[in-house]
């Protein structure tokens, strides 16, 4: 109880700080603004003690007519909603307040912070009180409250939203409108109900686009409706887009996603074999999916054709690799690939790497895992006497 009201009380003194009020027409985005934003975002990635998310928002006078603030708020938002902090509706709202020349950019972003916090019914009624604080509702703040229901994960009161809200306001869905809520059909399990979605797009004369149909085929192959997928692809040609690689992209991922790995893989050959270029994305998706069935040889091997080809790893597939060759065992490879990691000034995380040093420890390798932990026990701050009282125990 004492540890909310402090909470409280410092959102409040957070909020009586925040005296930058601003409109859209006297503010400038400097490289300083920017550079302090970064420093932001840099800041949150670690950290979950809402005390001290507070203290990095009052510090940053933040204002969401910028993109790279906007993302700073966001993911306040989304570490304030991970620790369970009560007053995350009164922040939001709050900061709002603070706002003088509010316009539908900015009440957008509030909608779907509410989003964020998985506050569902309070994006609503900021959608419903617009008119009352000066703006009019249009499709862009409809499809962020659709898009703040998604993230909400209220897929029951996005369907209302969808359903009632462009007869109830007048306002009528774009294809944007209806790529948000295709993906809410399918996050919820109600792919099936696409194709009529789709048919009611054909007769509003409403072009789908990649990302409707990448959409509806990740949906489907979710559900492990296969037949669907084909129609899907059949439909494609009808509208003349034609399956890139960012369409094969999804199917190898929701292929890897089913442990179906191998039929994933062959899609890459028929990539490869029509004259189609793969990306790196492609690569990462497979490889994934091959170390979470223990495949680790034709992950290795996925990962080896990836640089020969000239693309770059991304830090997502580096971790995957490092993680699961460690998990198999494979601590010598692991050791090169994390290597490769920590020349680009990326680390995996603790336990990763905790499993890596007892790994090489365990083959004999234990001057090797000391050099690591003199590498990155700096970078696991949490972590330093975890760190040393392993050094202690290789000796």
């Amino acid at each position: 109880m004492q540890r909310s009201m402090a909470l409280r009380s410092k959102l409040r003194s957070l909020v009586l700080h925040r005296n930058r009020l601003f409109c859209t027409s006297v503010v400038s985005t400097d490289s300083k603004s920017t550079e302090k934003t970064r420093a932001v975002l840099f800041r949150l990635r670690f950290e979950q003690n809402p005390d001290r998310i507070l203290d990095i928002c009052r510090s940053a006078a933040l204002t969401p007519e910028f993109h790279l603030d906007r993302i700073a708020y966001s993911k306040i938002v989304s570490k304030l909603r991970e620790s369970n902090y009560p007053g995350i509706g009164d922040f939001i709202k709050e900061s709002m307040d603070q706002i003088a020349c509010k316009s539908e950019r900015v009440l957008a972003h509030f909608i779907v912070l509410y989003g964020h916090a998985r506050l569902a019914k309070d994006a609503v009624n900021l959608f419903d009180e617009m008119p009352a604080l000066g703006v009019d509702r249009d499709v862009k703040t409809l499809n962020s409250l659709l898009f703040a229901c998604d993230l909400a994960g209220e897929y029951s009161e996005m369907r209302r939203v969808f359903l009632e809200f462009p007869r109830k306001y007048q306002l009528e869905p774009n294809l944007d409108t209806y790529n948000i809520a295709l993906k809410g059909l399918c996050a919820s399990g109600s792919a099936n109900e696409a194709h009529s979605l789709l048919a009611e797009m054909e007769r509003k004369s409403i072009r789908p686009n990649a990302t409707t149909f990448a959409t509806v085929i990740a949906g489907f192959y979710k559900e492990e409706n296969f037949e669907s997928v084909g129609k899907i692809m059949e439909l494609m040609k009808k509208y003349g887009i034609p399956p890139g690689i960012s369409i094969y992209n999804v199917r190898i991922q929701s292929l890897c996603k089913l442990k179906r790995s191998s039929e994933a893989k062959a899609l890459l050959d028929g990539i490869l074999s029509r004259g189609m270029k793969p990306n790196a994305m492609t690569y990462s998706h497979l490889i994934y999916g091959f170390c979470r069935e223990g495949n680790l040889v034709m992950a290795k091997s996925l990962f080896k054709d990836m640089v020969d080809r000239g693309f770059e790893p991304g830090v997502k597939c580096y971790f995957t690799m490092v993680y699961y060759l460690c998990e198999g065992g494979d601590f010598e490879v692991a050791l090169a690939i994390c290597e490769e990691c920590l020349e680009k000034g990326w680390v995996p995380n603790f336990s990763t790497m905790k499993a890596l040093v007892m790994g090489l420890v365990s083959i004999g390798k234990a001057d090797v895992a000391k050099k690591i932990i003199q590498q990155v026990k700096g970078k696991f701050s949490r972590n330093t006497d975890t760190w040393v009282e392993i050094e202690e125990k290789i000796g």
